[in-house]
């Protein structure tokens, strides 16, 4: 294991930082990563050349543009752009570079908009997307499929070894705390606290409050990532097809926005009122997933909503400490 060679591509990301702990927490030698000022994984002749330098054994593709509603809605082009061209390049560049295992890492959002609950990997590609976040839903589609089709074509030539997830709404250390670029923790997070220490008697937080979310700490998606990319192919052959072989990595159980909302407040020690603006957008009204397949693989979650919340605010009171010399609270 500690001789095994690992790039983590994103590895100053929430998620793929946490990979990184994991592995390390899991005796790998340090993982190999590269900054996007020392690598462009928008640059395929770039990405090529690295993967031919390095000759990794095994690759975490956790790189991503990301963000919230906001974000999703006013820059599609960007999403859509540099998620694909980021997945083909490294997946490629992996594949010519003779790379047998790889971990793409998806979201949640590549289900239909009003697709059955809990939702089954089997749902993918079964009606219409929610249209805020299409274009980033596309290109993780896109990455799926291209895993899914190198398996189907060089599985048994070259030994290939593509593996996807989708985790369900992440949360934790390293994440984006931006106001409304953010996703949904983050940036409630942000805006209670700046409410609490401006004595703020109302906060308004977009859309009703109904919709329902499931919220995972990405240190329980680490743990998940790291356990499927050391079992044996056998054990996700039986749970999957040739054309649904990707893998949900959810909670178990969801909250409604307005539940997380006051659960946040508590948290933060904000005690103004909370009023929801029905003017803006809701997005998709539930999102559970079904995790019955990485369940099947004796992985459960381990870090419970509350105390989440509580580990992620004291994450963010660091932030604003790097930021300011000080703690603001």
């Amino acid at each position: 294991m500690s001789d095994t060679k690992v790039f983590v591509a994103g590895h100053r990301g929430m998620v793929g930082s946490a990979i990184c702990r994991e592995l390390t927490a899991r005796g790998f030698e340090s993982p190999i990563t590269r900054s996007r000022d020392k690598l462009d994984l928008t640059d395929q002749a770039a990405v090529q050349a690295f993967f031919q330098k390095t000759k990794p054994d095994a690759v975490y593709l956790a790189a991503a543009m990301v963000g919230g509603i906001h974000a999703n809605d006013t820059y599609p082009a960007d999403f859509i752009f540099e998620n694909l061209i980021i997945q083909c390049n490294v997946i490629n560049a992996a594949f010519l570079a003779g790379v047998k295992r790889l971990l793409f890492l998806g979201s949640s959002c590549i289900y239909p908009k009003f697709a059955d609950q809990p939702i089954k990997e089997e749902s993918l590609l079964t009606g219409l997307l929610e249209p805020t976040n299409e274009p980033y839903a596309i290109a993780k589609i896109a990455g799926i499929k291209l895993c899914e089709s190198y398996n189907r074509q060089y599985s048994r030539s070259h030994g290939v070894d593509f593996r996807s997830v989708m985790p369900t709404n992440l949360y934790g250390p390293g994440d984006n705390y931006h106001p409304e670029n953010a996703h949904v923790i983050p940036a409630l997070i942000r805006r209670f606290h700046e409410a609490k220490v401006s004595k703020l008697n109302t906060l308004s937080v977009w859309g009703s409050g109904n919709p329902r979310r499931e919220f995972l700490h990405v240190d329980d998606l680490a743990r998940a990532c790291v356990h499927i990319m050391s079992l044996d192919r056998s054990a996700l052959k039986d749970l999957s097809s040739p054309r649904s072989q990707h893998i949900n990595i959810g909670y178990g159980s969801d909250v409604s926005i307005k539940e997380l909302a006051e659960l946040i407040a508590t948290t933060v020690g904000y005690h103004g009122h909370i009023q929801f603006d029905t003017s803006r957008p809701d997005g998709t009204p539930q999102k559970l997933l079904d995790s019955s397949r990485i369940n099947a693989l004796s992985w459960k979650p381990e870090v419970e909503l509350k105390e989440g919340l509580r580990l992620t605010y004291e994450n963010f009171l660091d932030s604003l400490t790097h930021e300011t010399g000080a703690r603001s609270d």
